[in-house]
C-alpha cells in the first residue's frame, strides 16, 4: 500500500510537470502564432513604400505671348511724314504697274510700320485684290523716288487738312495722288461693320485706292448681298453685309454707282 502511493505522488508530480511545460509553450494568441511565422525582414519589404510612389509635379510656367502694342495718336499730329522703305516685290502678274510710297504721320505710335507695309501689300495681291485679275500691278518704293501714288496714314485733323472739301475728323480719302487712311478708323473700325477689324483693314486700303484707280462710290445691290467695296462701308451698309475686296468669285464686283447722304459720325 505504501509502495502504490509513493508511485501514485511520482506519477501526479510528472503529470503537473508536463502540464506546465504545455501551458507554457501555448501561443499567447492567433495573432502572436501569425506574426511569428514572417519574418521581419518580408514585413518591412511587404508594405508599399509611400516615398517611392509619389511623384514631385512641378507646375509649368505658362507663356504668355506680349501684347500688341496700343496706337496712339494725337487729333492732329506734326504734319511730317517718315516713309517706309520700298519692297522690290512687284505684286500681280500682268497689267498697269503702279508705284507707291507708304508714308506715316509724326506723332502716331504703336504701328509696326514693316508689319503695316506687309498688310498693305498682301491686301494688294489678295486672292481678290486688285491685282488678283491681271489689270494692275503694284510696288512698293522708298524714299526719294516719284511714286504713282502715296498711301498716307495721318491723325484725324491732318486728315481734314489734306482731305479739305468736307472736314469730318472721322473718314479716309483719296484726294490727286495721295491715298489717306484716318489712324482713328484704322485703329478702331467703326460700328455696326459686322466684320473684324482686319476685314474693315482690307476694306480701307482697298476702297480709297480703288478711287486712286479710277472708281467712284457704288450702291449695295440689295439686302443681303455683300457691299460692293467702293460702297461708304464705313458710314453705313445698307442691307448689304461688310466686304472688303473688289473681286468675287474672280469677277469684277460692283454696284450701281452713287452714294447715300449718310451722317458722318462725330468723331
Amino acid at each position: 500500500m505504501r509502495r502504490w502511493s509513493v508511485v501514485r505522488t511520482i506519477g501526479l508530480a510528472i503529470t503537473a510537470v508536463v502540464a506546465i511545460g504545455v501551458v507554457y509553450q501555448l501561443p499567447a494568441s492567433p495573432l502572436a502564432r501569425h506574426e511569428s511565422a514572417v519574418p521581419s525582414s518580408m514585413q518591412s519589404s511587404s508594405q508599399p513604400s509611400v516615398q517611392s510612389s509619389t511623384r514631385t509635379v512641378v507646375p509649368q510656367r505658362a507663356t504668355i505671348p506680349p501684347a500688341a502694342p496700343v496706337i496712339s495718336y494725337p487729333v492732329a499730329g506734326t504734319q511730317s511724314y517718315a516713309v517706309l522703305p520700298g519692297d522690290p516685290a512687284v505684286i500681280g502678274r500682268a497689267g498697269k504697274l503702279m508705284r507707291f510710297q507708304v508714308a506715316i504721320e509724326g506723332g502716331i505710335t504703336g504701328i509696326d510700320r514693316v508689319a503695316f507695309a506687309r498688310f498693305v501689300r498682301t491686301t494688294y495681291g489678295g486672292a481678290e485684290g486688285w491685282a488678283s485679275r491681271g489689270q494692275w500691278r503694284f510696288q512698293q518704293v522708298g524714299p526719294g523716288t516719284n511714286p504713282d501714288f502715296t498711301l498716307m496714314l495721318v491723325t484725324p485733323q491732318t486728315r481734314d487738312v489734306i482731305c479739305g472739301a468736307a472736314p469730318d475728323r472721322y473718314t479716309s480719302c483719296r484726294i490727286g495722288n495721295r491715298v489717306v487712311l484716318n489712324v482713328a478708323r484704322w485703329a478702331h473700325g467703326v460700328p455696326n461693320f459686322g466684320a473684324s477689324l482686319t476685314t474693315y483693314r482690307q476694306y480701307m486700303v482697298n476702297h480709297e485706292t480703288g478711287h486712286r484707280l479710277g472708281h467712284g462710290h457704288e450702291l449695295c445691290p440689295g439686302p443681303g448681298q455683300p457691299a460692293p467695296v467702293m460702297q461708304q462701308q464705313t458710314l453705313g451698309l445698307h442691307g448689304c453685309t461688310a466686304y472688303a475686296w473688289p473681286y468675287l468669285n474672280g469677277q469684277r464686283y460692283s454696284g450701281r454707282l452713287g452714294q447715300y447722304d449718310d451722317p458722318v459720325p462725330h468723331p
